[in-house]
């Protein structure tokens, strides 16, 4: 779990999405379920992510968000000393709910089935 204080203070405001965007830009990627939602390469690297807010709604309890994370996955060769093989670099994608408690700022993460 996460916790995301300033989004939650910001929930009632203009400037939200820019918030939300921040805070989750500045949390360490291996807290985020972005390993999991690889689709063309074998591991998340360690390069910054890009959130993009989709939508976000609110009830008394939770704040609930759909975002998507941009980021760089890697297709690595044997990492043997002669491997002639480049780290190579590739765009992913992929979805995440958000749901924010609005007392105490804990968010539960869980990534998006995108698949069709």
């Amino acid at each position: 779990m996460i916790h995301l204080p300033k989004a939650r203070d910001a929930w009632s405001s203009p400037e939200f999405n820019q918030i939300l965007k921040a805070e989750l830009e500045a949390i360490e990627a291996d807290r985020l379920p972005l390993q999991q939602g690889l689709s063309q390469s074998s591991m998340v690297s360690p390069a910054p992510f890009s959130v993009i807010v989709v939508g976000s709604e609110a009830d008394a309890a939770v704040i609930h968000c759909r975002v998507s994370i941009i980021y760089a996955g890697i297709v690595a060769g044997c990492s043997c000393a002669d491997d002639p093989t480049p780290l190579d670099r590739l765009t992913e994608c992929c979805e995440l709910q958000l749901v924010i408690d609005r007392v105490s700022a804990v968010t539960k993460v869980t990534l998006l089935d995108t698949n069709p």
